[in-house]
């Protein structure tokens, strides 16, 4: 009787130690000294960025507006004073996640952080802030180049996030996102047909309604437009220097313009585009 209760104890454990390799490790520990961060659904973990961008807020040029703006809002929530999740919105290259990035640089003094929430893993927001209630540093959470489609699931979880939970948002904790659409989702000629006029007033069908609804939750809205020549090509100008190159003469002037058109963008990440070629270029032969 003895020989088989041992047998059977031996067969127990050998069948846990399978199931053990089996199961997925356990997540690592959170490096909270780390300044950026980046989320990871599959192990419901904070990944440590181990070299954020250095980027600057004084080599973000042509948008001092949107600027301070951010800058006013991100140094409230660093005070604990009241706040508001932000949605970055506009043209292409025109700076909108090097703003987010420069803060960072600006404020990790101040205890601020950053972490990246891709698109897909929106749904994992509010494990997120559950993790992060209670933390003595402030956070942003940086939802970079949204756009969602019908039934994203994404969809959903920001809404809930930003203004739809019966758990109360902790306060060390905004939500900034940048998007080149408005409402960060498609929007439809035939949804227009919708709309109707009462007493004067115009009054947006259920379709329009329900894509507004995302994008009002965030309580500050910052545009971003595309650049002129002038601004173009200062911009231009502002990286040379940061470069090295002094010299801004009409050859570098016409050609940072032919390398604007031919890719049909006067934004501001052709212009660093353009200035890391031409710098690149001058030095070839020094």
């Amino acid at each position: 009787m003895i020989e088989q209760l041992k047998g059977l104890i031996d067969r127990a454990e050998g069948l846990l130690q399978q199931l053990e390799r089996q199961l997925p490790p356990a997540p690592a520990p959170t490096d909270w000294s780390a300044l950026a961060f980046r989320w990871h659904s599959s192990g419901g973990t904070l990944q440590a960025i181990a070299h954020p961008h250095t980027l600057q807020l004084a080599d973000l040029q042509g948008i001092d507006r949107q600027k301070a703006v951010l800058s006013q809002n991100t140094r409230q929530f660093l005070r604990g004073l009241p706040a508001n999740n932000a949605l970055l919105w506009g043209s292409r290259g025109t700076g909108k996640s090097s703003l987010v990035k420069a803060l960072l640089n600006a404020h990790a003094a101040e205890g601020l952080r950053l972490i990246e929430v891709d698109r897909q893993e929106l749904v994992d927001l509010q494990q997120i802030v559950d993790l992060l209630r209670g933390r003595p540093e402030r956070f942003i959470l940086f939802c970079d180049d949204l756009s969602f489609e019908a039934g994203d699931p994404g969809y959903k979880a920001l809404k809930v996030a930003l203004d739809g939970s019966l758990d109360a948002a902790p306060e060390n904790v905004l939500i900034y996102a940048t998007s080149n659409r408005r409402h960060l989702v498609p929007e439809l000629m035939s949804e227009n047909l919708e709309a109707r006029v009462v007493d004067t007033e115009v009054h947006f069908g259920d379709s329009i309604e329900e894509k507004i609804s995302l994008s009002e939750r965030f309580g500050l809205w910052l545009s971003f437009y595309p650049f002129n020549q002038d601004e173009y090509l200062a911009i231009v100008h502002h990286w040379l220097q940061q470069l090295g190159i002094e010299q801004f003469g009409e050859p570098a002037r016409a050609e940072a313009l032919r390398w604007a058109q031919a890719r049909g963008s006067r934004s501001g990440r052709a212009a660093w585009q353009f200035a890391r070629d031409w710098a690149g270029r001058s030095r070839m032969f020094d």
